[in-house]
């Protein structure tokens, strides 16, 4: 059975007119449920990530900083929410979702978390939305607990996962795969094991080509026991900063291929949402829960 991680705390209440759509985070269970995709049976409700596990990514000057809300204002500005203890605690609850559902994963071949992708997140600092970096996080963690030899992280979310790619930048178990924006942020990009960058104004067609031609010879030449995919849709063309001209059943597509791929070579993956800009929340919705049907009809 495939696994969901979801908590009411993902949708963590933000300043009125705030940029990140945290609304998406109800609307995209409540669909799922609504039309039939999952039901309650398929949910799970992750606690609070202990923070030793956190401690095998994360230093414990910045984790303490999360903690003890001791972020400066120039941190907060470049993490993009303003700190506090309800916020560190969705983060917390959020990561452990990340680590069960790999957990999940190594059982029924794919869980998904409804949240979750915080790839900027650093080792001392977070960015871009990100504060703790749930799949690093959960990519230690099963290799500590020798659950995994070879992780491949197939990050697809428009912008470069900078933060993976530097915490991983010495883990030879760990290898980092990103198709991301060429121009888009973080403008200083780290390096990750494989970068594509994408131009401005990259269609469907050649997204998809770059996809297909990639994916299946670093699965040939890494040879992973396990998979994290970061399922970000702020690819689409509709999306306010991302830049290229994906379209919403392309996007699918790409699912279809990241998850067909992984099945056919037996490679557990468990999956989380990352970013999606679109103005309109139900373009959002629409192509995250395309991720869930996907799988759903995949590995259900």
């Amino acid at each position: 059975m495939v696994k969901i991680a979801f908590d009411h705390v993902y949708a963590h209440a933000l300043p009125d007119n705030h940029r990140f759509p945290m609304l998406k985070y109800e609307l995209i269970p409540e669909q799922l449920l609504h039309e039939g995709t999952c039901t309650e049976d398929n949910s799970f409700k992750p606690s609070s990530c202990p923070t030793d596990i956190i401690l095998q990514t994360h230093d414990k000057s910045y984790l303490d900083k999360l903690l003890f809300q001791q972020l400066t204002a120039s941190e907060q500005r470049k993490i993009g929410f303003p700190q506090s203890p309800a916020l560190i605690e969705r983060e917390l609850i959020i990561t452990q979702g990340t680590i069960d559902c790999a957990l999940y994963a190594l059982q029924y071949g794919c869980a998904l978390n409804i949240a979750g992708g915080t790839h900027h997140a650093f080792a001392e600092r977070g960015e871009g939305f990100c504060l703790l970096n749930d799949q690093a996080i959960a990519a230690n963690y099963l290799i500590s607990q020798q659950l995994s030899r070879k992780i491949l992280i197939i990050d697809l979310d428009v912008h470069q996962g900078n933060g993976t790619a530097k915490l991983f930048e010495n883990e030879p178990r760990v290898f980092t795969f990103s198709i991301h924006g060429l121009t888009n942020y973080p403008f200083h990009k780290e390096k990750s094991d494989l970068d594509i960058g994408l131009l401005d104004g990259t269609t469907s067609e050649t997204y998809l080509k770059t996809l297909e031609e990639a994916l299946p010879k670093l699965i040939e030449q890494v040879q992973p026991d396990f998979a994290f995919y970061l399922a970000g849709v702020d690819i689409l063309s509709t999306d306010k900063f991302g830049k290229l001209k994906v379209s919403m059943e392309s996007c699918k597509q790409r699912d279809v291929f990241v998850f067909s791929q992984l099945k056919k070579n037996k490679i557990p993956v468990a999956v989380t949402l990352g970013g999606g800009y679109s103005p309109d929340i139900k373009t959002i919705v629409e192509a995250h829960c395309n991720t869930f049907r996907t799988a759903m009809d995949l590995f259900n």
